[in-house]
């Protein structure tokens, strides 16, 4: 399935905004304009803020409130990264976080576990059959993981 597309950081902050407004959530963000201010411009030269097309990048960390503790860092490269109560999923397409949070806080991510080899996958079905799967780090669940273990 196709995602509404967010062509810049600021629509995808609006659309996260709106997700939040759903689900009644409390929300922060934290802008970071500039190549020397963006996380994965680290070759830029000092005081340099536009890249060398000429163009602004724009990263955003917007904090979500509730349970789970969601955060979701937006790239200037279209992309994000998401971390769901300690469980952190790495490239995930801008357009697709609107739909990933819903999935969230909506109640379709679940965990599964294995015995051999140990350990538990938090799973983030999203619509038109787009799956997230990460591996849960450490020995002992958190609250919220524990309660989406499905057998």
């Amino acid at each position: 399935m196709t995602h509404p597309s967010l062509p810049t950081t600021e629509s995808a902050v609006a659309a996260i905004r709106a997700v939040a407004a759903e689900y009644r959530l409390a929300m922060t963000v934290t802008h970071d304009i500039g190549a020397d201010q963006t996380s994965r411009r680290t070759s830029a030269a000092l005081f340099t803020v536009v890249d060398p097309d000429g163009s602004l990048p724009h990263e955003a960390f917007v904090e979500l409130g509730g349970s789970p503790a969601v955060s979701v860092r937006l790239f200037p490269e279209d992309d994000a990264t998401i971390t769901v109560d300690g469980v952190e999923f790495h490239d995930v397409p801008r357009d697709s976080v609107p739909a990933f949070l819903k999935s969230v806080f909506g109640g379709l991510a679940f965990v599964k576990g294995r015995f051999f080899p140990p350990g538990y996958w938090l799973t983030v079905p999203l619509p038109g059959d787009e799956t997230y799967r990460e591996s849960v780090g450490g020995p002992s669940l958190t609250p919220w993981l524990s309660g989406r273990v499905r057998p």
